[in-house]
């Protein structure tokens, strides 16, 4: 009598074992092409060796360390928080809050470059070589160069408002290169997850921010995170606008709107590409996204210039070394501007910046736009890539 057959199963022999799969589970031969070949982060590290060796040279080995090298965060101070002791315990820790200690070597810096220009001809001093305050209410904590140890949990006030935020801290150097002043009106273009956004409320200088992203679920994971760091009455005082937009359109709608706008745009987010593999755009379902990534950022750009109005600025950031998602999106959006729209753009000068900032970043050399400034990874932060512009008429 023929035995009887079980056909929803299939053997699979692996290594002198012998494993049953239901056969909705099997991958035939013939479907191999759709497997992935390599993983993500194998395809992103290689795409990254093949073109930052090149960009890069010789920096690029100890940047592909610290890529590769566990992350490290900051702890961005909450000052809407009443939770007592908070600064004082993350300093006992041995934690230092890298704005202010730098912001006091940068008092010092101006002073002499102050005494140095005092003699010249008023027609002769450049202003994008005088550099503009940046806010002391900000407060981002790090634990010193070497130091790898984690931050705690934040605790929450009476109130339930946590005490403090964790981000990269390379993340807040475009929030204080944008230079909020009191009674600006702010535009952060493409805001979730939120860390940003909510730096910049720390200046207390927003009259309103509007807060915007596309996606739907990073639009709400934004709202949550508003709602952990800031008191409802906060909210509730009509001072933030949160939408889930395309950003693209906004530059039209909101036309010289705003003082500042933050262009912090959707890129291949490099640390995260090269490590994670979970939502990870070097995914080959991802293939065609990632195509078309500076096409995306160049428009939202555009867009954010377009919202600024004169004299305002505009800072665009990404945390990606690509050249073609950070100086040839800047070039291409001034181009459009100017050619397109009748809008001359000036890119600011940020030498000042990087100088302040060199005990706790590196700085890549300049590339090839004016005085753009390329942070690169330094004590396992970063990469952050920001450019600064003022939009002239």
């Amino acid at each position: 009598m023929a035995a009887s057959v079980l056909t929803r199963f299939c053997i699979n022999k692996s290594k002198g074992s012998i494993r049953f799969i239901q056969r909705r589970y099997r991958v035939k031969t013939k479907w191999a092409a759709t497997r992935p070949t390599f993983p993500a982060t194998e395809l992103a590290l290689h795409n990254f060796d093949t073109s930052y060796s090149i960009q890069l040279r010789d920096l690029w080995p100890s940047i592909r360390v610290a890529m590769l090298s566990e992350q490290k965060y900051g702890a961005l101070i909450n000052s809407f928080s009443s939770a007592p002791n908070v600064i004082t315990e993350l300093e006992a820790q041995g934690c230092k809050d890298f704005i202010s200690i730098d912001c006091t070597r940068n008092e010092v810096h101006q002073s002499s470059l102050d005494s140095m220009t005092s003699h010249r001809d008023s027609a002769e001093l450049d202003p994008a070589a005088l550099q503009p305050s940046m806010s002391p209410d900000i407060k981002c904590l790090v634990f010193p160069k070497g130091d790898i140890s984690r931050f705690n949990p934040a605790r929450p006030d009476s109130s339930g408002i946590l005490g403090y935020y964790l981000l990269d801290a390379a993340s807040v150097l475009p929030v204080l290169a944008l230079d909020v002043q009191p009674g600006h009106t702010v535009l952060d273009l493409c805001a979730a997850p939120g860390g940003k956004t909510l730096a910049l409320l720390q200046t207390h200088s927003v009259n309103h921010l509007w807060a915007n992203d596309l996606s739907g679920s990073r639009t709400m994971r934004l709202r949550r995170t508003l709602q952990s760091y800031l008191p409802k009455e906060f909210l509730e005082e009509n001072k933030i606008h949160i939408t889930s937009t395309d950003g693209r359109q906004l530059g039209m709608t909101e036309e010289k709107s705003f003082e500042r706008v933050l262009v912090d745009v959707p890129c291949t987010t490099d640390r995260h590409s090269a490590m994670v593999e979970e939502n990870n755009i070097f995914k080959r379902s991802r293939t065609k996204e990632r195509q078309k990534l500076p096409l995306l950022q160049t428009q939202l750009l555009l867009a954010g210039i377009q919202a600024t109005r004169g004299g305002g600025n505009i800072v665009y950031s990404t945390c990606s070394l690509s050249q073609l998602q950070n100086e040839c999106v800047v070039q291409k959006a001034i181009s459009l501007a100017q050619r397109e729209l009748g809008i001359t753009v000036q890119v600011q000068d940020l030498r000042w910046f990087a100088q302040c900032f060199s005990d706790t970043f590196h700085f890549a050399p300049q590339l090839s736009v004016g005085e753009l400034v390329l942070p690169h990874l330094c004590a396992n932060f970063g990469p952050i890539y920001m450019c600064k512009l003022q939009r002239m008429n």
